[in-house]
């Protein structure tokens, strides 16, 4: 397949409806994660070249678009979406470093960071030098986090008082002095390990929970018999 790849523009105002379905699609299929973008809000991000837009021919298969926080001390890559058809070809990738590019391009010792529960985004945030850390070391824009209102997930989020959620936060410090490959890699398994201890930690936390009430159920329904 030929993907081209492009800093989106005003010509491609009328993909934006397009983006919106593959994003709530693509969420709706997940089951986590922001559901929905406004056409829009995609469409002002076009105009204003803060987006990468990815073509298999004339059709839009894969998009990706630019916000800032803080007075552009942070920046996030958002709404990065593949067409079901072309996934598992490298194409999140290469959409995904044309972001990356683009953003260091525009704000330039500006911050990435990003917040994502997919395993195929992460190993990409990865691979471009993203370090996951804590919700502490990320924006405290509070735009940035009532987009989160969407997400099914929102409640968790609420409840741990924004510390943490199903989410896990990546950041990109410019900042920062490249590190070696050897190294690189080292800390990308440490990274996926990581990952995987978070994930069961979570599922043990809520089997614990439902458990719990589970058994009181259970006592309640014993007791009025």
């Amino acid at each position: 397949m030929n993907f081209k790849i492009y800093v989106a523009n005003s010509d491609h105002l009328k993909q934006a409806e397009t983006i919106c379905v593959m994003i709530e699609d693509a969420a709706r299929l997940r089951g986590t994660g922001i559901a929905k973008r406004d056409p829009e809000y995609i469409r002002k991000k076009m105009r204003e070249g803060k987006a990468v837009i990815a073509f298999d021919d004339d059709t839009v298969v894969g998009f990706c678009y630019i916000e800032t926080w803080e007075n552009k001390k942070y920046v996030a890559n958002s709404g990065l979406i593949v067409h079901p058809d072309y996934r598992s070809k490298g194409l999140a990738l290469k959409i995904k470093e044309a972001a990356f590019n683009l953003s260091k391009k525009k704000f330039p010792g500006t911050k990435l960071f990003g917040i994502t529960t997919s395993l195929a985004v992460m190993k990409i945030n990865s691979k471009l030098g993203y370090k996951p850390v804590t919700f502490s070391e990320l924006t405290k824009d509070e735009s940035f986090w009532k987009g989160c209102q969407s997400c099914p997930n929102f409640d968790i989020l609420t409840r741990n008082e924004r510390r943490n959620c199903l989410c896990t936060g990546m950041l990109y410090d410019p900042s920062m002095k490249e590190i070696k490959s050897s190294e690189r890699k080292k800390r990308i398994l440490l990274f996926h390990r990581w990952v995987k201890l978070k994930q069961a930690r979570f599922l043990k936390k809520w089997k614990v929970k439902f458990t719990a009430v589970g058994s009181a159920l259970f006592n309640k329904e014993t007791a009025s018999a």
